[in-house]
């Protein structure tokens, strides 16, 4: 299932042990090496000053319609308790604003936001805002995960917008066809049957 990223904002955390909401996601946090979720920083009523603010990529049980679904409020924890979080958020890295340019350093647009695939949590497409000469016959572009060359601190590097993606499409000669059904109205031919 593909969720905007956009959407992840403001999302409810819930809690099997409490058997209800606990919290809500405030950012979404993103390693730029692997365009993959890796946290969510998140915030509600029970979180105290004792319990962490980041919720785990890998605490989360399930994903729905009514929200993520935790153990309970032990999976939270604090920025310093996992490095790799603690690294991905010393970055300060947002993916939304960041410029896209082709390789050719051809301005495409803004990344406006992404689309996520729930299951592996890794950025499948950037939606880029366009630039106003462009914008005006075509506002958005959706990207796929497999244009992306490169992304840094200021922008995402993208094969050429025109870029043909090129397939190998094989020819098939119409006589060579041969069907791999029996047809089930057909009278047996046993005496053929046997010489297979």
């Amino acid at each position: 299932m593909l969720i905007n990223g956009s959407k992840l904002v403001d999302y409810p955390i819930l809690s099997l042990h409490i058997g209800g909401e606990i919290a809500r996601v405030t950012e979404v946090i993103i390693d730029p090496n692997s365009l993959s979720i890796i946290g969510f920083r998140v915030e509600g009523k029970m979180i105290q000053d004792d319990v962490g603010d980041i919720l785990p990529i890998e605490s989360v049980r399930e994903f729905s319609r009514m929200g993520m679904i935790i153990d309970s409020i032990d999976e939270f924890v604090d920025e310093a308790d996992v490095i790799k979080i603690k690294k991905v958020l010393e970055l300060n890295f947002d993916l939304v604003g960041l410029k896209v340019v082709t390789r050719k350093k051809e301005k495409i647009g803004k990344v406006a936001d992404f689309t996520i695939e729930a299951g592996g949590w890794s950025v499948q497409q950037l939606i880029v805002q366009r630039p106003a000469m462009k914008a005006f016959f075509d506002p958005q572009l959706v990207i796929p995960r497999k244009q992306i060359i490169e992304v840094d601190d200021y922008q995402v590097v993208i094969k050429d917008e025109h870029e043909k993606v090129k397939s190998k499409v094989a020819k098939v000669d119409p006589t060579d066809f041969v069907p791999n059904f029996i047809n089930p109205f057909r009278e047996p031919d046993f005496v053929n049957e046997r010489r297979r």
